[in-house]
C-alpha cells in the first residue's frame, strides 16, 4: 500500500467560512512538518486545474466548507461513494469545480484509492478575509479529525 497521502484544502478566502480548507492548511504543515509521505497542497479555487493532483493521489483528504444544512461549526466527514462526484448537493460556492475534478478522474480511471472529505458548516459565506469566531474555535476539532484519519489510514497499510 502507498503510504503517501495528499491533504489538499480548497477554498476561497475572500468569502469567511468558505476558506475553511485553506485556513486549515497551516496547522496541518506544522503537524506535519517532517512527515515526508504527507503532501499538502493549497487548492483555493482551482477546479480542473486539480485534476492532476487528484489523479496522483493514492489516499485523498479533502478540506473545505460544506454545506449540509448542520449548525454553524459542525464538523462533516464524508468517505469514499459518500462524497458526491458529480450534480450533487452543491456544497458549497465553488463545489461545480471540483465535482467535475472527481468525475473527470473516475471517468479517467485514475480515482483515488482512498478518499475522505473533510469540512465545517459555514456560519457565513459573505465577503470577508476572516473565518468567523464559529469557525475559527473548531480548526483544531477540523485538524483532529484529519490527523485521526491519517492515523486510521495508515493502520491499516
Amino acid at each position: 500500500m502507498n503510504r503517501k497521502i495528499t491533504i489538499l484544502g480548497i477554498g476561497n478566502t475572500l468569502f469567511t467560512d468558505e476558506g475553511v480548507g485553506i485556513h486549515l492548511l497551516p496547522i496541518l504543515e506544522e503537524k506535519f512538518k517532517n512527515d515526508e509521505d504527507i503532501e499538502i497542497i493549497e487548492g483555493l479555487t482551482d477546479g480542473m486545474k486539480l485534476l492532476g493532483p487528484v489523479e496522483d493521489a493514492e489516499n485523498l483528504i479533502i478540506i473545505d466548507a460544506i454545506n449540509a444544512g448542520k449548525d454553524p461549526g459542525t464538523i462533516i466527514s464524508l468517505k469514499g461513494d459518500e462524497i458526491p462526484a458529480y450534480f450533487g448537493v452543491k456544497m458549497s460556492i465553488h463545489q461545480m469545480g471540483f465535482q467535475e475534478v472527481l468525475l473527470a478522474a473516475k471517468l479517467r480511471e485514475r480515482y483515488p484509492k482512498r478518499i475522505a472529505m473533510f469540512g465545517l458548516q459555514p456560519s457565513s459565506l459573505e465577503l470577508g478575509l476572516e473565518l468567523t469566531e464559529t469557525i475559527s474555535e473548531k480548526l483544531s476539532k477540523l485538524a483532529a479529525a484529519v490527523i485521526n484519519q491519517v492515523k486510521d489510514w495508515r493502520s491499516t497499510d
